[in-house]
């Protein structure tokens, strides 16, 4: 059984690694590309974190306690902070003052910010300290909110110094002036990264699937020896691709439809019944994929 199998297989190897297509594209260059796009990429994010650090987080003090002051200070140890008081986010956006602080993100902390700390220090556990988060949409860039989750890890820094979970935050955008309630930046982002990876991994399988099909097309007809003929018969060669091509394009186009349906339906499966922070409405928020 299978004799002389170890003949062929070291016969087979031998030639595939004598081929430099094979030997360069799935061997050589995937070891120069990876890495390099790693270096670009750790350059990236190396990146994106210094001008997060550099930039400045406009706070909005509307409460003027004592714990409000403590918390900015808190907070600037490690970020760069400009205060405000006494005004509403909104007004912030619509006067365009987050520019003037070199700001992409605004931080309110409302008014009974420091009594809640009070009574929760106090022992009244049940009560927490809200603290109100705005973050500029820029695009829904892999690297985009960064500066957000910078501040979310600096108010769970504050929370192990005081007391555990004291404070927590409340997520929203701001789009095109516009302050959007309840949308997470963070959520957002990963949303549109999603749709946008989309289109190009339906592309990817869709042109797999292609040649795929295009190969099986070709050896089916020098197997059947129906290739011979076909060259014979007074159609243009160009017109013998073509029609290949389509056919194979419009076969692959279907099943890359079929496997995203698939696969839609698996994640569905998988996901049923987790709980989620809600949906986003993308056409809603003028953000039309």
């Amino acid at each position: 059984m299978l004799k002389g199998f170890g003949t062929i297989l070291v016969k087979e190897l031998k030639e595939l690694i004598r081929d430099p297509k094979i030997l360069v594209g799935m061997i050589v260059l995937p070891l120069i590309i990876f890495p390099v796009l790693g270096l670009v990429l750790g350059y990236a994010v190396e990146s994106a974190q210094e001008q997060a650090q550099r930039a400045t987080l406009l706070v909005v003090n509307n409460d003027g306690g004592n714990w409000s002051q403590i918390f900015i200070g808190y907070v600037n140890r490690t970020m760069n902070v400009a205060v405000t008081s006494d005004i509403h986010p909104q007004q912030v956006v619509s006067q365009n003052l987050l520019p003037d602080y070199n700001s992409t993100q605004l931080v309110e902390i409302p008014v009974g910010f420091s009594q809640n700390m009070t009574q929760h220090t106090s022992g009244n556990l049940t009560i927490k300290a809200l603290v109100n988060v705005y973050g500029v949409f820029q695009g829904g860039g892999i690297l985009s909110n960064i500066a957000s989750t910078g501040f979310v890890s600096v108010v769970n820094g504050f929370n192990r110094a005081v007391a555990p979970d004291v404070v927590y935050t409340t997520q929203s955008t701001i789009i095109k002036g516009e302050i959007q309630q309840g949308v997470d930046p963070s959520t957002l982002s990963g949303l549109l990264i999603s749709q946008s990876i989309a289109l190009p991994t339906t592309l990817m399988i869709m042109l797999t699937y292609a040649m795929q099909i295009a190969a099986t097309s070709v050896a089916m007809e020098k197997e059947e020896k129906t290739l011979e003929t076909l060259l014979t018969t007074p159609v243009d060669r160009f017109a013998i691709l073509m029609g290949k091509l389509s056919s194979t394009i419009i076969v692959a186009g279907v099943a890359s439809i079929a496997v995203l349906f698939g696969y839609n339906y698996m994640l569905g499966s998988i996901t049923l019944g987790i709980p989620t922070t809600g949906s986003v409405d993308l056409v809603a928020l003028g953000l039309v994929p």
